[in-house]
């Protein structure tokens, strides 16, 4: 995920705001997102996750800015059902700022007028979630597409490029993934994400 992205200015945020009451024109392509800067890779299906789950989370990044560390929250809303993923993300007062639906192999996302170059992409905010909670079973299809891999522990994740070399780690505090904190750490672009599920159901 660019984390230029997640750097929001409130006042740029209030003027959008002001300026605009309505989103951007929906985008439709093919599902495939950044996993670095320079490589893509196709998401796996929603129905891959093997439930249907409603989900309430808070996703905090934080990146290196000169001498500072800079950190931006994003609460978001999931849900996923048997062929379909939708995804929206609020701002602090309750405003929705981002919105994707996830559907076939089609992704059709919003982002409010005027934020499109504020927000992080709804498709890298996807990516994040998927590459947490979503088994490992599902990304090895995509992810061997192009010559990476991902290997499971009790607590962990790790994927690696082409060369053998980590480029993320997934750290868990629970093992229920959604019950407790995940700490993913880009270790190429040098970012963190903390994700928070304040609450979830899960059902087969």
């Amino acid at each position: 995920m660019r984390l230029c992205r997640y750097s929001q200015s409130l006042l740029t945020l209030l003027l959008s705001l002001v300026l605009s009451a309505c989103v951007s024109t929906p985008v439709t392509h093919t599902p495939a997102v950044n996993i670095t800067a320079h490589k893509q890779v196709h998401l796996p299906t929603a129905d891959s996750l093997g439930y249907a789950l409603t989900a309430s989370q808070l996703i905090e990044a934080s990146w290196h800015n000169g001498q500072q560390t800079r950190t931006e929250q994003l609460p978001v809303q999931l849900q996923v059902t048997k062929d379909k993923l939708v995804l929206a993300g609020f701002s602090s007062w309750g405003t929705r700022i981002l919105s994707l639906e996830y559907q076939g192999d089609k992704v059709t996302s919003e982002v409010l007028a005027g934020l499109n170059n504020v927000l992080p992409a709804p498709e890298q905010v996807l990516f994040n979630l998927m590459i947490t909670v979503w088994p490992v079973s599902a990304w090895e299809g995509p992810l061997s597409e192009v010559n990476w891999k991902i290997i499971e522990t009790e607590n962990s994740r790790s994927i690696y490029d082409d060369s053998g070399k980590e480029v993320i780690n997934i750290q868990y505090s629970h093992e229920d993934k959604l019950s407790g904190k995940i700490i993913f750490h880009h270790l190429i672009d040098d970012y963190t994400i903390t994700i928070t599920t304040l609450q979830f159901q899960k059902t087969d």
